[in-house]
């Protein structure tokens, strides 16, 4: 299959970095918020962004995953390894929002903790979505057709790049 190279892990950086910097601006009166990754990635994704928060903020960062089966949602149980949320600021993050699904369904078991507010973050957004997600803070958009996907590559616990196959 053909990949096409669309960010360096040098890039990934400056972005993650970027968004961190907007989810702090976006919760500055918040003391602390509550940074859900979406596993795998989305989780090593929250991971990286909850240690740059650390370092540009005073906010105090827990950080947790949310397990779900990408592919087919409502197959197995959505598991959230997180604490108290309500009345919580409350961040989902991914690594890429390709058909919005995923999102989606991942925000559905997130509202029966009545959090404060929800945002949505993600590595890489896609233009081209069936599900009605458009997340809040974005790190690289692409505009893609419905047959592109977006990988973004996890190796030894670190965010190596992103492709477009």
């Amino acid at each position: 299959m053909n990949q096409i190279a669309i960010l360096t892990a040098a890039q990934i950086e400056q972005k993650l970095r970027r968004m961190a910097f907007e989810i702090w601006e976006q919760n500055s009166g918040e003391q602390e918020i509550y940074l859900i990754g979406i596993q795998a990635v989305g989780a090593a994704v929250a991971a990286k962004i909850a240690e740059l928060l650390q370092e540009i903020s005073p906010l105090k960062v827990h950080l947790s995953s949310l397990e779900i089966n990408k592919k087919h949602p409502l197959d197995n149980e959505i598991v959230i390894a997180a604490g108290p949320l309500q009345d919580k600021a409350v961040i989902l993050i991914d690594d890429v929002a390709n058909s919005g699904k995923t999102l989606l369904y991942a925000l559905k078991p997130l509202l029966a903790f009545e959090p404060k507010k929800i945002q949505v973050a993600v590595l890489v957004d896609r233009k081209h979505k069936n599900f009605p997600v458009t997340p809040d803070i974005i790190g690289h958009s692409v505009a893609t057709t419905l047959q592109e996907h977006i990988i973004v590559n996890y190796e030894d616990g670190k965010l190596t790049g992103a492709h477009l196959e």
